[in-house]
């Protein structure tokens, strides 16, 4: 019987069907001489990589198998049974020799490859055969293996393993993700550093960002104003109806109404609210349905209904500094401002008795009753203008400089204030008013005739 090996070097070609293949026999390196058989490809120009030509390498190896099977039938057809010269101190067949040394080459080149060798007496194709059996000396029943080295000794075909061609080995890179659990969770700072910010409910402010503008007033009682948005609207009336009121001039009557933002930037009212009484100041807030504000020079709080256009209620603030007495640092008459935060009204005012000092009193939104006073230790006119998120009083300490801070904080809840140096920028260096909407999370400005808004950030105590 023929047998036949391949000696694949780094690059050798399989080729594909073709009629015409070569033996050849040359001396290596080190001057053994070996014998390689070729077959050319008919389509391939190069070979296909290792790993991805597994299919293929498989499809030529049983290619090739059947045609080796071809020339030992007819080896066998002409009379032979497998490699003569074989019996006890027989000569040796060259061909023999040749297969013997091709097999030896093939294991070594495997395992400097990083394969395991296949068992010695498999056939190419990938199953053992009769046809490719070790050789039987003549006339003797027992296995021979004096022919093959030790190493390659010859086991049984039907117990050896089935042998399929293998890839190059390769090395498989791959990332592990451990996930380390927080130690501790950063401490949100006044600079407005990442913590633990509470979207939804209170907190304290720690941030304060860029103003956005979302408009410009266009003539000189424009310098001065006050715009908002109801942060708890009553029907027809939206959380995007927008509100405007331009507080320069001796009888400041004009409230105007905006269907939404936008089309206050564009500086086209839906409607034209006349009020039934002038206004004094920059003050005024929007909050369920009405238009709080302070009539002219006086000490008196009124709620305006924007459905009925009547003025529902009215109170005077025991003691309320006004027109000019205690405003904040910027003037303007801001002796009353009132305000609007998570938990409800609120006005910010100052008495002979607290000598100048910021009071804030909350107010009953439908009747204007005050329901709880606190004094603070902060100076009014010593702020340029002020607001409440969630019961705590914020000050602003310039209306002019670009770069100024919130400076301080009074909570309501403990009664106790504090500094702070949260950065705040006047843009257009002229603050005349500052208000929190809790329902947008944002205050909105007024900043010499521009009408922007500030994004905050804030973080539970």
């Amino acid at each position: 019987m023929l047998g036949v090996w391949l000696l694949l070097w780094g690059s050798v070609a399989l080729g594909g069907r073709t009629d015409t293949a070569f033996l050849r026999r040359a001396h290596d390196s080190s001057g053994h001489c070996t014998y390689s058989f070729t077959v050319a490809s008919p389509v391939e120009t190069a070979c296909p990589e290792a790993a991805g030509g597994v299919p293929e390498l498989r499809a030529e190896l049983a290619a090739l198998a059947a045609r080796l099977s071809r020339l030992e039938s007819r080896e066998r057809g002409a009379g032979g049974s497998g490699p003569r010269g074989a019996e006890p101190g027989g000569a040796r067949d060259p061909q023999q020799v040749a297969a013997s040394r091709l097999e030896a080459a093939y294991g070594e080149l495997l395992r400097a490859k990083g394969h395991r060798a296949p068992a010695p007496g498999i056939g190419i194709s990938g199953s053992s055969s009769p046809a490719r059996s070790p050789p039987r000396a003549a006339g003797a029943g027992r296995r021979r293996r004096g022919w093959l080295s030790p190493a390659h000794a010859v086991p049984d075909p039907a117990a050896a393993p089935r042998w399929e061609p293998q890839p190059l080995s390769y090395q498989e890179l791959q990332s592990e993700r451990t996930e380390v659990p927080v130690s501790r969770l950063l401490e949100e700072t006044a600079l407005g550093r990442p913590g633990k910010e509470d979207s939804a409910g209170c907190g304290q402010l720690v941030w304060v960002g860029e103003p956005v503008v979302f408009g410009r007033a266009d003539s000189i009682a424009g310098k001065y104003g006050v715009w908002m948005k109801d942060p708890e609207p009553v029907p027809p009336f939206t959380r995007h109806n927008t509100w405007r009121v331009d507080t320069v001039g001796t009888e400041v009557r004009q409230l105007f109404q905006y269907e939404e933002a936008e089309q206050l930037a564009r500086g086209y009212p839906a409607k034209v609210h006349i009020l039934p009484r002038p206004l004094e100041s920059t003050g005024a807030v929007i909050y369920r349905g009405g238009l709080f504000f302070q009539p002219r020079q006086s000490r008196s709080v009124a709620r305006y209904d924007l459905r009925g256009e009547t003025i529902t209620a009215e109170r005077e603030i025991p003691g309320a500094g006004y027109h000019g007495q205690y405003p904040y640092s910027w003037g303007g008459y801001t002796d009353i401002d009132l305000a609007v935060d998570e938990t409800g009204l609120w006005v910010i005012y100052s008495t002979e008795k607290a000598r100048g000092a910021i009071v804030l009193s909350k107010l009953d939104p439908e009747t204007l009753e005050i329901r709880r006073t606190w004094e603070t230790n902060i100076r009014k006119r010593g702020v340029a203008n002020s607001f409440l998120i969630c019961g705590t009083l914020y000050t602003v300490s310039s209306y002019t400089a670009p770069n100024a801070t919130i400076n301080f904080a009074y909570d309501t809840a403990t009664g106790t204030s504090r500094a702070l140096s949260i950065p705040f920028e006047n843009r257009f260096r002229y603050l005349s008013m500052l208000d929190y909407n809790p329902a947008e999370r944002q205050l909105f400005a007024w900043d010499s005739f521009n009408m922007v808004t500030y994004p905050v950030r804030l973080s539970r105590a």
